[in-house]
């Protein structure tokens, strides 16, 4: 019996999707201490935590609730707790609708109206655009970049009840981040997405020509829009040639994509990018 109820604990945890909905509040939390600003008020980090925690759980669930069917299409997905039928649809609805509530809930009694908005347009472009425009264009991956990067105005509206350049920049950053991110783990796993019927870049452009030279150009913007917290007075000089060097590397390493456009160079890639957000946040906090 405990072992069963263990299970159904790890099934729910499953349904957030631990891995990105910590990376979404890491970003926010990070943003938020950026924001602090060497204030001692650290509850606002607490603050972003939770809230953030809640409502990118909510996405998580909700998202796995709406795409349960094509789940079960996927070699990667379909020992999800929805399509291998450990948990039942209504359940998740239930558990994704009560995280939402919540989450916003809690951001409304304890922060400020901006930090809700924010997560609440978050949570609705994910599931009512993002979700569904996948199944029809390409540029759903554009669309989606943008609850992907709301986080880290999130976290800033918490700590500073505003959003500023400052927060922009980090929004960017985010931004165009996510381009060779995802686009790396869709070529990957293009297969299966064309399984599901998804009509991703990385589906429909069979030779990769249009998925490296897009990853390229992200890339590429990824370098000025990293060097925009020192622009807009958020970091000294030290940040601006440490960030240089490391945006220069991950470019490098999409260049090699740009080359070969083999899994092994979208591995190298993906796992590229997981290094070069937080090593970028930390340089922020630091410089």
């Amino acid at each position: 019996m405990a072992l069963r109820h263990t299970s159904r604990i790890s099934d729910y945890i499953m349904l957030m999707k631990p891995e990105l909905t910590l990376l979404s509040v890491s970003t926010a939390v990070g943003s938020a201490y950026i924001a602090l600003h060497g204030s001692m008020q650290y509850v606002f980090l607490i603050h972003t935590l939770i809230g953030t925690l809640l409502v990118g759980s909510a996405a998580g669930v909700l998202n796995q609730y709406l795409e349960r069917r094509y789940d079960a299409m996927m070699k990667r997905t379909d020992q999800r707790p929805l399509p291998a039928g450990r948990v039942q649809p209504a359940e998740a609805l239930f558990l994704g609708t009560v995280l939402a509530l919540f989450g916003l809930s809690y951001l409304a009694i304890l922060t400020n109206w901006i930090a809700v908005s924010l997560s609440a347009l978050t949570l609705v472009s994910y599931l009512a655009i993002y979700t569904p425009l996948k199944r029809k264009t390409p540029f759903a991956t554009i669309v989606g970049g943008i609850p992907g990067a709301l986080p880290p105005l999130i976290g800033w509206a918490v700590v500073r009840g505003s959003v500023s350049m400052e927060a922009w920049s980090l929004f960017f950053i985010l931004f165009f981040w996510q381009m060779p991110h995802f686009l790396s783990l869709a070529w990957m796993y293009r297969n299966d997405y064309a399984r599901a019927g998804y009509r991703l870049l990385t589906v429909l452009d069979t030779t990769g020509s249009a998925t490296s030279r897009q990853i390229l150009i992200y890339t590429i913007a990824l370098i000025p829009a990293s060097l925009m917290p020192m622009i807009v007075g958020l970091t000294g000089t030290v940040y601006f040639f440490c960030v240089l060097i490391l945006s220069i590397g991950f470019f490098a390493v999409a260049m090699n994509f740009y080359r070969v456009r083999t899994n092994a160079a979208a591995r190298g890639l993906f796992f590229t990018s997981l290094i070069f957000l937080p090593a970028l946040f930390f340089l922020i906090m630091i410089f």
